[in-house]
Protein backbone atom coordinates (compact mmCIF):
# COMPACT_ATOMS: atom_id res chain seq x y z
CA UNK A 1 0.00 0.00 0.00
CA UNK A 2 2.80 2.40 0.67
CA UNK A 3 2.75 5.99 2.69
CA UNK A 4 -1.26 7.19 3.29
CA UNK A 5 -2.27 10.52 4.23
CA UNK A 6 -5.93 10.50 4.79
CA UNK A 7 -8.27 12.88 7.05
CA UNK A 8 -10.29 10.93 9.83
CA UNK A 9 -13.26 10.67 7.76
CA UNK A 10 -11.40 9.23 5.12
CA UNK A 11 -10.11 6.49 6.80
CA UNK A 12 -11.46 2.59 6.63
CA UNK A 13 -13.05 0.67 9.93
CA UNK A 14 -9.56 -1.63 9.18
CA UNK A 15 -7.30 1.30 8.75
CA UNK A 16 -8.47 3.30 12.05
CA UNK A 17 -8.37 0.12 14.19
CA UNK A 18 -4.70 -0.56 12.85
CA UNK A 19 -3.82 3.12 13.95
CA UNK A 20 -5.07 2.56 17.32
CA UNK A 21 -4.18 -0.41 17.74
CA UNK A 22 -0.06 0.04 16.81
CA UNK A 23 -0.73 3.92 19.49
CA UNK A 24 -2.07 2.04 22.08
CA UNK A 25 0.71 -0.54 21.88
CA UNK A 26 3.74 2.05 22.16
CA UNK A 27 2.65 4.67 24.07
CA UNK A 28 0.46 2.24 26.57
CA UNK A 29 1.98 -0.80 26.93
CA UNK A 30 5.71 -0.64 25.18
CA UNK A 31 6.05 3.06 27.34
CA UNK A 32 4.03 1.64 30.07
CA UNK A 33 2.45 4.27 30.36
CA UNK A 34 -1.51 3.74 31.12
CA UNK A 35 -3.28 7.03 29.82
CA UNK A 36 -6.56 7.69 27.74
CA UNK A 37 -4.49 6.88 24.03
CA UNK A 38 -7.61 8.36 22.28
CA UNK A 39 -7.86 11.68 23.18
CA UNK A 40 -10.62 12.66 21.29
CA UNK A 41 -8.68 15.35 18.56
CA UNK A 42 -8.27 12.13 16.32
CA UNK A 43 -11.44 13.73 13.82
CA UNK A 44 -9.61 16.91 13.38
CA UNK A 45 -6.54 15.91 12.55
CA UNK A 46 -4.32 14.13 9.31
CA UNK A 47 -3.31 10.91 9.72
CA UNK A 48 -0.63 9.78 8.07
CA UNK A 49 1.21 6.42 7.76
CA UNK A 50 3.28 3.43 5.87
CA UNK A 51 1.26 0.35 5.72
CA UNK A 52 2.98 -2.84 3.98
CA UNK A 53 0.57 -6.09 3.56
CA UNK A 54 -1.84 -4.82 6.39
CA UNK A 55 1.04 -4.46 8.66
CA UNK A 56 1.10 -0.53 10.04
CA UNK A 57 4.92 0.41 10.02
CA UNK A 58 5.07 4.04 10.47
CA UNK A 59 2.27 6.57 12.05
CA UNK A 60 2.06 10.28 12.78
CA UNK A 61 -1.28 12.13 13.20
CA UNK A 62 -0.55 16.16 11.47
CA UNK A 63 -2.95 18.62 14.05
CA UNK A 64 -4.23 21.53 12.75
CA UNK A 65 -3.98 25.11 14.13
CA UNK A 66 -6.20 25.52 17.16
CA UNK A 67 -6.89 21.88 18.01
CA UNK A 68 -3.64 21.81 20.23
CA UNK A 69 -1.86 24.52 19.79
CA UNK A 70 -2.12 27.89 18.09
CA UNK A 71 -0.03 26.36 15.22
CA UNK A 72 -0.19 23.19 13.43
CA UNK A 73 1.60 20.33 15.35
CA UNK A 74 3.01 16.29 14.81
CA UNK A 75 1.89 13.89 17.29
CA UNK A 76 2.23 9.96 18.19
CA UNK A 77 4.95 9.40 15.93
CA UNK A 78 6.03 5.81 16.09
CA UNK A 79 7.45 3.10 13.97
CA UNK A 80 6.39 -0.40 14.96
CA UNK A 81 8.98 -1.99 16.80
CA UNK A 82 9.85 -4.52 14.41
CA UNK A 83 10.34 -1.72 12.01
CA UNK A 84 12.82 0.42 13.71
CA UNK A 85 16.20 1.22 12.65
CA UNK A 86 15.59 1.14 8.42
CA UNK A 87 14.88 5.40 8.50
CA UNK A 88 11.11 5.40 8.80
CA UNK A 89 11.31 8.00 11.43
CA UNK A 90 13.29 10.63 9.77
CA UNK A 91 10.83 9.85 5.91
CA UNK A 92 7.93 9.99 8.68
CA UNK A 93 9.06 13.52 9.94
CA UNK A 94 9.78 14.97 6.28
CA UNK A 95 6.67 13.95 4.84
CA UNK A 96 4.73 15.28 8.24
CA UNK A 97 6.72 18.70 7.96
CA UNK A 98 6.22 19.24 3.91
CA UNK A 99 2.25 18.59 4.26
CA UNK A 100 1.91 21.19 6.95
CA UNK A 101 4.18 23.56 4.95
CA UNK A 102 2.61 23.11 1.76
CA UNK A 103 -0.57 21.77 2.00
CA UNK A 104 -1.62 23.55 5.39
CA UNK A 105 0.49 26.71 4.24
CA UNK A 106 1.79 26.50 8.18
CA UNK A 107 5.00 28.12 8.80
CA UNK A 108 5.44 27.00 12.20
CA UNK A 109 4.52 23.91 14.01
CA UNK A 110 5.23 23.20 17.38
CA UNK A 111 5.56 19.90 19.02
CA UNK A 112 5.78 18.01 22.41
CA UNK A 113 8.61 15.63 22.17
CA UNK A 114 10.26 13.13 24.98
CA UNK A 115 13.64 14.89 25.90
CA UNK A 116 15.56 11.95 24.90
CA UNK A 117 14.59 13.01 21.18
CA UNK A 118 15.36 16.56 21.48
CA UNK A 119 18.20 15.62 18.73
CA UNK A 120 16.26 13.97 16.32
CA UNK A 121 14.31 16.70 15.94
CA UNK A 122 16.54 19.32 16.29
CA UNK A 123 18.01 17.51 12.88
CA UNK A 124 14.69 18.92 11.09
CA UNK A 125 14.95 22.40 12.92
CA UNK A 126 12.65 22.04 15.63
CA UNK A 127 13.73 24.36 18.65
CA UNK A 128 13.39 23.58 22.71
CA UNK A 129 11.31 26.21 23.89
CA UNK A 130 10.53 24.91 27.26
CA UNK A 131 13.11 23.10 29.67
CA UNK A 132 12.20 19.37 30.39
CA UNK A 133 9.07 18.77 32.40
CA UNK A 134 6.99 15.60 33.19
CA UNK A 135 3.97 14.44 30.94
CA UNK A 136 2.41 10.69 31.87
CA UNK A 137 5.54 9.69 33.74
CA UNK A 138 8.28 10.43 30.81
CA UNK A 139 10.10 13.32 30.43
CA UNK A 140 9.30 15.50 27.83
CA UNK A 141 10.03 19.20 25.89
CA UNK A 142 7.90 21.55 23.93
CA UNK A 143 9.89 22.34 20.65
CA UNK A 144 8.79 24.76 17.64
CA UNK A 145 9.94 24.65 14.09
CA UNK A 146 9.66 28.25 12.03
CA UNK A 147 10.96 28.87 9.05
Amino acid sequence: MGWVLKKFNELTNHELYRILEERTRVFVVEQNCPYLEADGKDTACYHLFLEEEGVMQAYLRIVPPGVSYKQASLGRVLVKKECRGKGLAHDLIKRGIDFVQRELGETVIKIQAQAHLEDFYGYFGFKAISEPYIDDYIPHIDMLLSE
